[in-house]
């Protein structure tokens, strides 16, 4: 990639834009949505990651007309059948914050022998000559309790399999290396590189 591209970051979750931008480097320049302008409250009516990412990329492609990419993340619990799933930021209500959505899952959990969990991310690029989704994932499992300073969102009770820790006890660039979010934005980077 001779030129630093430019894209839009459909989101307004300032710790996915500081970790997404962490993670891309000098060779992609990243706008948030404050900086073009757009404080609209974009629609995730999806079903799935991937049908919620790219509804918030054509969003701001549509209205806006800057080339734009957007994620969705979810948390999938084998013994909460599969939830939050896409329901993963508003599990505790729509106005919840992490530690509610938190709370709810430890209650939920509680006694439970199956903890197993898989999170996924999917980024969806809309520019001007393309559609394209990306996904990455991690299985791990439920802590029983919080742990660790770092992260947001789930990180204090998610613990990837490969780690053994959980995410909020690894540092950003350890997080960055094994997470969902880092793997999807990883493969979203080569296929850029190619472009």
């Amino acid at each position: 990639m001779a030129a630093v591209r430019e894209l839009v970051f459909a989101t307004n979750n300032a710790h996915k834009l500081e970790e997404v931008r962490a993670i891309a480097g000098p060779g992609l320049k990243i706008h948030s949505l404050a900086e073009i302008g757009c404080h609209d409250d974009i629609p995730e009516t999806g079903s799935t990651l991937e049908e919620n990412a790219f509804q918030k990329a054509r969003w701001v492609k549509q209205r806006y007309g800057y080339d734009c990419f957007a994620d969705d993340t979810g948390l999938m619990v084998d013994s909460l059948g599969g939830a939050p799933g896409v329901m993963t930021a508003r599990y505790a209500g729509p106005h919840c914050s992490p530690d509610d959505n938190i709370d709810k899952m430890l209650r939920e959990l509680e006694g439970e022998a199956n903890r197993k969990a898989r999170f996924a991310t999917v980024i969806a690029l809309v520019a001007s000559d393309q559609e394209r989704s990306f996904e990455g994932h991690v299985d791990g499992t439920i802590a029983t309790a919080r742990k660790g300073e770092g992260g947001f969102g789930y990180d204090p009770i998610f613990i990837p399999d490969e780690s053994g820790i959980a995410f909020a006890e690894m540092t950003a660039e350890a997080k960055n290396a094994i997470s969902h979010r880092g793997r999807a934005v990883r493969a979203f980077l080569d296929y850029l590189k190619d472009c």
